[in-house]
C-alpha cells in the first residue's frame, strides 16, 4: 500500500497565502454606488438575480430581479461608475450592499429625515437617498449628484 506524503509549505509562504486570501475576501463583492460597473456580475451572483443590460442616453442600466421579486437597477455612466441605484418590490434590498461606502452616511447623518417606520430621506450635496415602504411594497432611489452624467434627469430613473 503506497504511503501518502504531505507537502508542507515554508512558514513565509503560508503567511503570504494567508494575507492574499484575507485581501481577496475583504474585496467588495458587489457593485455599489460610486463603484465600478464591472462588479455588477458579482452583485447578481450574490443576490441570485436575473440580470439584463440596457443602454440609455449617456448611461447603461444593469437591471436585476432578485428571487424575492424585488427589481434593482444600477445606473452606470460612460465612465463605468455607478451613479445611481433604484429598487422596488415586495422585499427591501440590502442597502449596505447597494450603497457601499455611502451606507454609513445614510444611516448616521443627523440631517436624514425619518417619517414613519419605513420612510427615510437624505438630501445632501454628496448623496441623495429616498427610501420608503410598507409590508410587501418597498421602493427607493439613491444617487450621487456630482456623478450624474450631463443630460440625464434623475427623475427619469426608475
Amino acid at each position: 500500500m503506497p504511503t501518502q506524503t504531505r507537502t508542507r509549505f515554508p512558514a513565509p509562504i503560508m503567511l503570504v497565502l494567508a494575507a492574499a486570501t484575507g485581501v481577496f475576501l475583504s474585496l467588495p463583492a458587489h457593485a455599489t454606488l460610486g463603484g465600478a460597473a464591472e462588479s455588477v456580475e458579482r452583485d447578481r451572483v450574490q443576490i441570485k438575480a436575473v440580470t439584463r443590460v440596457q443602454a440609455g442616453p449617456g448611461y447603461t442600466v444593469h437591471a436585476m430581479t432578485a428571487p424575492s421579486g424585488t427589481a434593482i437597477r444600477e445606473y452606470a455612466g460612460s465612465d463605468g461608475k455607478v451613479f445611481a441605484v433604484t429598487w422596488s418590490g415586495p422585499a427591501m434590498p440590502n442597502l449596505r450592499q447597494l450603497l457601499g461606502n455611502y451606507f454609513s452616511t445614510y444611516t448616521t447623518d443627523p440631517a436624514a429625515k425619518r417619517s414613519g417606520h419605513a420612510h427615510r430621506q437624505l438630501d445632501r450635496p454628496e448623496l441623495v437617498v429616498h427610501s420608503r415602504g410598507r409590508q410587501r411594497s418597498f421602493s427607493g432611489k439613491a444617487y450621487v449628484p456630482s456623478m450624474i452624467p450631463t443630460g440625464v434627469a434623475i427623475d427619469e430613473l426608475q
